[in-house]
């Protein structure tokens, strides 16, 4: 069987692999023992299933293929122990992953997408436009891929990469069932962050599924007009109607909703932006995380780390549970986007 005709196996469920050994004639048992080596050994081929025969990792090998992606690049901090990977998929494209180390333990950024169609004027994925979507394969992929290389377990999971996940909802939604299976790797989706710049319609079924991860909704301004020049999506979905989705969101899963939030120096940063995120998000159960804008030449925006400190205090005074983000790995461009654009330039 030709390479590009076999099925991915990582992409699938535990019930898909299921009824796929059942086709082949195996009985459903196989299922927890391949299941087991895909998603909580890390098995990068059929041929180190030593509990299964010889002649069954022979068929199996014949039939489908476990997604390996190929590190091209790898850039090591000298600042603290962040690592960046740039990752080569299959058909040649390429995507990021950030591996980072925090007090509470580690932690794995992953891409959803090969670029991004949102059009974030402050955000480098987006500058090469989209290719397409990410397979469950490639996202889970990432996490194995970086793990295998580094010898760090990943406490921790952030869909925050390059690509938005609810652009991809459906794959983003498998990948987390494949996570947190039990007869895997048993992620708890507690430790699981996903973030989104404000797809109405998509918050609100994540909502009703109630998976009990962590949503991450990018703000970056609580000004109506002025969010719409800086993120397209809110000429589709403004900030009300996304606040609304947020609130309900909260209603439906009692989960707290962290509000991602870029500060740009002269443009979200002013006493008024202070008190309109208080007006919006007053009496929410919420965090705010600040982040300081990450520099691409491509833009002018700019911040620094005491401004935002300043407008920290702002909000902080105000009454608002609010952190400023702790920058990692940034002598290596660790902010997404940067470093796929610099290689395909």
């Amino acid at each position: 069987m030709q390479d590009d005709k076999k099925i991915d196996i990582l992409s699938m469920t535990y019930d898909e692999l299921s009824s796929a050994l059942v086709e082949m004639g195996e009985k459903s048992f196989r299922t927890k023992q391949i299941f087991k080596w895909l998603h909580g050994r890390n098995a990068v081929s059929f041929s180190q299933m030593s509990d299964i025969s010889a002649d069954l990792r022979n068929r199996l090998d014949e039939r489908f293929y476990i997604q390996d992606l190929k590190i091209v690049r790898k850039l090591s901090s000298k600042k603290d122990d962040t690592i960046k990977y740039l990752f080569e998929l299959r058909d040649g494209e390429h995507i990021e992953t950030v591996s980072m180390v925090y007090h509470h333990g580690n932690s794995i950024c992953v891409s959803t997408q090969v670029g991004c169609k949102m059009g974030c004027t402050f955000c480098a994925s987006t500058i090469a436009g989209y290719r397409r979507d990410l397979t469950v394969s490639e996202i889970v992929g990432q996490i194995y891929a970086a793990e295998r290389e580094s010898g760090r377990h990943a406490d921790s999971i952030v869909l925050m990469g390059i690509g938005e996940p609810m652009d991809n909802f459906d794959n983003v939604v498998s990948f987390l069932k494949v996570l947190s299976d039990e007869r895997g790797r048993g992620q708890s989706l507690r430790h699981v962050s996903v973030s989104t710049c404000g797809i109405v319609p998509r918050i609100r079924e994540l909502a009703d599924m109630k998976l009990g991860i962590t949503l991450s909704v990018s703000l970056h301004s609580a000004v109506d007009t002025r969010r719409s020049e800086i993120m397209p999506v809110n000429r589709r979905y403004d900030i009300h109607e996304l606040i609304k989705a947020c609130r309900d969101y909260t209603d439906k899963t009692g989960r707290r909703i962290s509000f991602e939030y870029a500060v740009i120096r002269g443009v979200n940063d002013s006493d008024d932006d202070a008190k309109a995120l208080h007006s919006l998000l007053s009496g929410m159960i919420c965090h705010i995380n600040l982040i300081p804008v990450n520099p691409i030449k491509e833009r002018t925006y700019r911040s620094d780390r005491s401004g935002v400190n300043v407008f920290a205090k702002k909000l902080s005074d105000m009454g608002l549970n609010v952190t400023v983000r702790r920058t990692l790995g940034a002598d290596i461009d660790a902010a997404c986007g940067q470093l796929r654009r610099k290689y395909e330039i």
